[in-house]
């Protein structure tokens, strides 16, 4: 699905395995698509999914307020003893990742293979994706993320958001 704003970011999920997801992010990640953001990733998260795998290879471009919410998303899956993993990061993003010391925190991959063989056996989804299916992964949520992140103190949830 696509954000509303002009169509800056998409987020496909590509696989899933009980608790692991494995979604595409395509376009920009910054103040316009963070509300998609916050409601797609809200959906995924209250789904159950504490292992999210993020192929950012069509990501191109992510701000400041962009990097803020991987930040969030981390901060979030940890507290739910998960984790989030980058794969396929371009030259743009590693470069903001390493000028903000962020790489300590988010696990960069090369490939989302590679982050998948950093889970548990019982965790990893199938990948390669084995044919057309699409994985049933609930792409809207009824409650935004951030009211997840207010009621568990994130010092990583955006400035400016309505508190």
């Amino acid at each position: 699905m696509r954000s509303r704003e002009d169509d800056r970011l998409a987020i496909t999920p590509l696989a899933v395995k009980d608790e692991c997801a494995v979604l595409r992010f395509s376009g920009e990640l910054d103040r316009a698509s963070e509300e998609f953001y916050l409601d797609r990733i809200g959906a995924v998260v209250a789904s159950g999914y504490r292992y999210l795998v993020l192929d950012v290879t069509a990501l191109v471009f992510c701000d400041s307020r962009g990097l803020n919410c991987l930040l969030a998303l981390h901060w979030l899956l940890h507290r739910r003893e998960g984790r989030l993993m980058l794969a396929c990061v371009g030259r743009r993003l590693a470069s903001v990742l390493a000028l903000t010391g962020s790489t300590e925190v988010l696990p960069v991959h090369t490939s989302v293979s590679e982050a998948l063989r950093s889970l548990p056996a019982e965790q990893r989804p199938d990948w390669p994706p084995t044919g057309e299916t699409h994985p049933g992964i609930p792409l809207h949520s009824p409650e935004p993320l951030e009211t997840s992140w207010q009621r568990e103190d994130n010092p990583h949830l955006p400035p400016g958001r309505d508190r």
